[in-house]
């Protein structure tokens, strides 16, 4: 492997965890063991762990010292009022709305506006945002622009919102929409930015028909970055001050704090509309506490209101996608395929064609998850036919989405080059030997986000 320069990490290391070494036949048993789902594998049996960017982050001395003057008041405590300040400055929304993450989030907001017929249109949900959906019998809604399924073109906004599809969809169904939704970044697409040109695009459809627009805003701040290093117009304007514009053109915004805001837990929902923010708290305090703390503790709420800053600082967000895109050129050097230009978070293996013998239905992307633990330790996570395929309700043939990724999401301020260059070798020796790599066939499943705990068996 070629040597690529690695990005300087703008932070030093202040306190060190062992990791969790195993041998091949361990982890064989292991894997066995949690029916070949690694969600289900103990975190100190792996070794590099990018199964999730949610509440991984390395918290910094100033988010610790925070976290020890917490104030623990039921009602009204001032770390209540450092977040809520925060919030607003950031995302300019007047009410704020704790809850413990970014589902629940979801949860209290959608609880509140869906009924049963209703349909939330979004670039694409992610999984827990949909089930959120689909739970109370709506209809969770993909309008990505063809791009977003292109794993080859070198787009700069391949996050984007079909515009003509969202009209067209309203005109069809517009009674039945309570809210657009726009997840920044993308996800499920690859980790792909969305432009503001688009954001106001969508904003505007949205209130020429009265229809509230709201942000899934868990990497808002990495959408803002590429939008200054991407966007004509903005190369001057710091990221603060691009976030602010984003979060202009809309109504409120969810956000899961485990990605952006640089924590272990917490999120919000924060809006505009006092009579909608009072209903949302009405189920808030039904399932997750008073609306000054919202299911967070004290030090939560001051860990958060810290890493909000933290987490749009121009050096930092520069080192974090670079970062990514190293590990992006490793994996080019080596000949494994990814969806292309890296994502903000994490790069996507294209697992179909990484395993081309494997079919859809016997899962590639869940069969390179369980080849890459075992032959490294290292966790990553399926984003394809197990996440988000559907059964068909007339044929009962399974219905598969268009891409078949593995998300290789990496911690905020926990792994360095060393790491990445671990990781890609790991792959690399996959790659040169992917017959090796059997298919997988579900035993067990529940009904909703059956990637989290179904059982599995592979197939000779």
């Amino acid at each position: 492997m070629r040597l690529i320069p690695p990005p300087v990490e703008p932070f030093r290391i202040k306190m060190v965890e062992s990791l969790g070494w195993t041998t091949r036949r361990e982890r064989d048993k292991l894997l066995q063991a949690a029916g070949f789902n690694v969600f289900g594998l103990h975190a100190d049996k792996v070794l590099i762990d990018l199964l999730t960017d949610s509440g991984t982050s390395a918290m910094s001395d100033r988010q610790w010292a925070g976290i020890m003057m917490g104030d623990e008041s039921y009602a009204g405590a001032r770390s209540f009022y450092r977040f809520e300040k925060a919030v607003r400055g950031i995302f300019g929304f007047t009410h704020v709305i704790p809850t413990h993450q970014g589902r629940a989030a979801e949860r209290v907001l959608f609880e509140t506006v869906l009924g049963k017929n209703s349909a939330v249109p979004s670039n694409i949900h992610f999984d827990t945002t949909r089930a959120n959906i689909e739970v109370r019998n709506a209809r969770a809604v993909d309008l990505a622009g063809a791009a977003a399924y292109d794993p080859d073109a070198l787009l700069p906004f391949k996050g984007d919102m079909d515009t003509a599809k969202l009209e067209a969809f309203l005109d069809r169904n517009g009674g039945r929409v309570p809210v657009v939704m726009l997840t920044v970044t993308n996800n499920s697409g690859g980790g792909q930015p969305v432009s503001l040109a688009n954001i106001q695009r969508v904003a505007a459809i949205c209130r020429r028909r009265k229809i509230p627009f709201f942000f899934d805003a868990c990497r808002f701040a990495e959408n803002a970055w590429f939008i200054k290093q991407r966007e004509k117009g903005y190369g001057r304007w710091s990221v603060r001050d691009i976030a602010r514009k984003m979060f202009s053109f809309a109504d409120g915004a969810t956000m899961s704090a485990k990605k952006d805001a640089l924590v272990n837990m917490g999120g919000f929902v924060t809006l505009n509309d006092p009579d909608l923010a009072g209903r949302i708290k009405n189920n808030l305090i039904i399932g997750e506490g008073f609306p000054t703390y919202g299911g967070l503790s004290g030090r939560d709420l001051e860990a958060i209101a810290q890493g909000l800053h933290e987490g749009l600082d121009e050096a930092y967000l520069e080192y974090r996608t670079r970062q990514v895109a190293y590990l992006g050129g490793l994996l080019d050097e080596v000949g494994v395929p990814y969806f292309k230009p890296a994502g903000g978070h994490a790069i996507y293996v294209l697992a179909d064609r990484l395993l081309p013998h494997i079919p859809r239905d016997r899962y590639p992307g869940w069969a390179l998850t369980v080849a890459l633990y075992r032959e490294s330790g290292i966790r990553a996570v399926e984003i394809g036919g197990v996440m988000f395929g559907r059964k068909n309700p007339k044929t009962g043939r399974e219905v598969f989405p268009e891409l078949e990724l593995v998300r290789l999401a990496i911690p905020r301020r926990v792994y360095t080059a060393s790491h990445m260059i671990f990781v890609a070798e790991a792959l690399a020796s996959i790659a040169r030997k992917p017959e090796q790599v059997k298919g997988i066939r579900i035993i067990e499943e529940p009904r909703f986000l059956r990637h989290f705990t179904a059982r599995f068996e592979e197939i000779d």
